[in-house]
């Protein structure tokens, strides 16, 4: 039996490419197993946690909710974010350039209105300018729409 000895000849940019790789594919595997693994123990836990005497006491169900908004042929969503007891977030979402263009007061207006809405927590006497009272109105009412839905029906107001 011989044994011939035997000469592998790696290229250093072959070596960093195949590091890389390796550290990518294990930072992804890490990031499914967070993002898929520990996501389904919490959402059991949290019910198991949570009384039923906080829940009806809620002013309104956590989630995402929205509401349709015409404007001619375009159409765009409010959406309004809430947790059990605050509005969170409200934005303009599927809003095409060609409908900011046509209407520009409609984002400035969207912040105004969301900036007052989160200090007080209501869209009840909210102030707007003569300017943009139509476009104001408008949100307002697509606000009130989805917060409607978002309305715990158990909770005593």
């Amino acid at each position: 039996m011989s044994s011939k000895t035997k000469i592998i000849v790696l290229h250093m940019k072959e070596v960093v490419y195949t590091t890389v790789f390796l550290a990518l594919a294990i930072l992804l595997l890490v990031v499914f197993l967070i993002m898929f693994g520990s996501g389904k123990k919490e959402s059991v836990k949290k019910p198991a946690a949570s009384s039923t005497s906080s829940a009806e006491s809620a002013r309104y169900i956590p989630g995402i909710y929205t509401s349709t908004i015409s404007l001619g042929d375009q159409t765009f969503d409010v959406q309004v974010n809430v947790e059990q007891d605050r509005i969170t977030s409200i934005s303009m979402n599927h809003l095409s350039e060609t409908t900011a263009a046509m209407y520009p007061l409609m984002e400035p207006a969207l912040d105004s209105i969301a900036s007052q809405i989160y200090v007080n927590q209501t869209t009840e006497g909210l102030i707007y300018g003569e300017d943009n009272r139509y476009t104001s109105e408008l949100l307002v009412s697509a606000i009130n729409q989805a917060l409607d839905q978002a309305r715990n029906p158990s909770a005593a107001e």
